[in-house]
């Protein structure tokens, strides 16, 4: 990730609403949630949540499918990994064994429970 794609990143999410959308989808998981029950989810219009979705979906940090008559939404977990990673990249002079393992692990997450022995 570069610093332009990073600012992307943190600028979509440093709004209250997109926040809580991002974390709702990270909880969520791979299967995401209609856009209709986000709104639900936030107590706001359907247009509200449909131009905060818009906002994340284009820094890349959601992407939408069609399910039926739903719009459903799902957070792009490699791009959110991406956002830790290019924090914490650098730590400790880029030589710090924990840092380092926890973006190899947080890298490979796929929204879904790891399965024993994974």
């Amino acid at each position: 990730m570069n610093q332009d794609e990073a600012l992307r990143g943190f600028a979509a999410i440093a709004q209250e609403t997109r926040l809580r959308i991002v974390r709702a989808l990270v909880t969520a998981g791979a299967d995401g949630l209609a856009s209709g029950a986000i709104a639900n989810g936030l107590d706001g219009s359907p247009q509200r949540t449909s131009f905060h979705l818009k906002e994340l979906e284009n820094a890349g940090l959601i992407e939408s499918r069609r399910e039926g008559k739903s719009i459903v939404y799902s957070a792009r977990f490699p791009a959110l990994s991406s956002l830790v990673a290019f924090l914490m990249h650098d730590c400790c002079h880029g030589h710090c064994k924990h840092c380092d393992e926890a973006i190899a692990l947080f890298a490979k997450c796929e929204g879904r429970p790891t399965a024993p022995g994974r």
